[in-house]
């Protein structure tokens, strides 16, 4: 039995492949085992400073991603305890497949450990997000998710320097180096996009907005659903789905709606110039009972002006920043009262005619003739 253990096969003894093949087996069946209780371990640190994290979700953010970098890392570090077989070392477009593998391997190391990071970024991300989910408190959610990006995208590009320096042996300083001397070109090609980025942390430090607000700019009106790098996300009052380059939020007149403190409806009503002072006294008297609701917060009812064609009164009603059927409902309702009082009073609108005037014109006569 010994001796078969010791027989070689590829520069490598049977026994070696059997305890490598014995470790991976081990490590896949086991990953997720060693990944929950690991991720345990971790969730027991995190909550004796954060007691309302939430376990399932810090599970299913983190505990996959540590699997997956342990299962790679565990088998590749097996692996390399082999000896490559001099037979399978030929060349693949001037690499060989030694070189080949090596550099997969490294690379896998690498991305699934980021991967991991990133997976710990989101989670940390909801778990303040979650801290600040109140309406007053949007804004810091806000500024969270912005940072939360720009770490995962610094993460991003931290990844593929390393995949650069150890995989392909690449000088990331002479890299560096290059995109420095060719930044200004770069900055002057994307100068429109530098400047949507600035603008976007202008956007988050003075907070004119914040997601979920209801926002009108540049004749575009809806709820704001994404503030990104470059753009903001506005869903529409038609509901579909528009982008704006964040300069233009920032620079545009931008009327945040959501931070209204009341609502404000204006009715005027211009009745016929020939109305007796009597019957406007009682208009203008009935209005005022109108308007005496208890979803009116204040409101004024008085003649705005006299002209040759109308006696104008003008309604001023406002009420609480309630959802607009609401306010719809409330100002069809005072409409609706305005016409039924001007009507039992026998008051009408001015312009209105009903006199119609039928003109007849006889035909010219003709010019007298001279006679010579």
């Amino acid at each position: 039995m010994n001796e078969f253990l010791d027989s070689i096969f590829f520069d490598n003894t049977v026994r070696q492949y059997l305890i490598v093949a014995a470790i991976i087996i081990v490590v896949l069946l086991a990953k997720r085992f060693i990944a929950h209780h690991v991720a345990g371990f971790i969730f027991s640190i995190i909550k004796l400073r954060w007691k309302s994290i939430n376990k399932a979700t810090f599970k299913t953010l983190v505990a996959k991603p540590l699997a997956l970098f342990l299962a790679v890392f565990i088998t590749i570090v097996a692996l390399d305890k082999l000896t490559f077989p001099s037979q399978l070392n030929f060349s693949i477009y001037h690499i060989s497949l030694k070189e080949l593998i090596s550099i997969i391997g490294t690379a896998s190391i690498i991305i699934t450990f980021f991967l991991f990071l990133i997976k710990c970024v989101d989670f940390i991300g909801l778990m303040i997000i979650e801290r600040y989910a109140a309406d007053d408190e949007r804004s810091k959610s806000q500024v969270i998710i912005f940072f939360k990006d720009f770490i995962k995208t610094l993460l991003g590009i931290l990844a593929i320097l390393l995949i650069l320096k150890y995989c392909f042996n690449y000088d990331v300083k002479g890299l560096l180096t290059g995109l420095s001397i060719v930044g200004a070109a770069v900055a002057l090609a994307l100068k429109e996009n530098l400047e949507n980025f600035i603008a976007s942390i202008v956007i988050f430090f003075d907070k004119p907005f914040v997601i979920g607000d209801y926002v009108k700019v540049n004749n575009v009106s809806g709820v704001i659903e994404k503030i990104g790098f470059r753009s903001t996300r506005i869903r529409s009052d038609d509901k579909t789905f528009i982008t704006v380059p964040n300069k233009q939020m920032s620079d545009s007149i931008l009327d945040n709606i959501s931070n209204r403190l009341q609502r404000r409806y204006v009715l005027k009503l211009e009745i016929a110039p020939s109305t007796p002072y009597q019957k406007v006294q009682a208009l203008v008297k009935g209005l005022n009972a109108i308007i005496q609701k208890d979803e009116i917060e204040s409101a004024s009812v008085f003649v705005t002006d006299i002209t040759s064609s109308a006696i104008i009164i003008t309604t001023e009603i406002y009420t609480a920043p309630v959802a607009i059927p609401v306010f719809n409902n409330t100002k069809q309702t005072v409409v609706m009262q305005a016409l039924e009082l001007m009507e039992q009073a026998g008051i009408e609108i001015a312009g209105k005619s009903t006199d119609v005037n039928i003109t007849t014109q006889g035909p010219d006569k003709p010019p007298p003739t001279k006679i010579l």
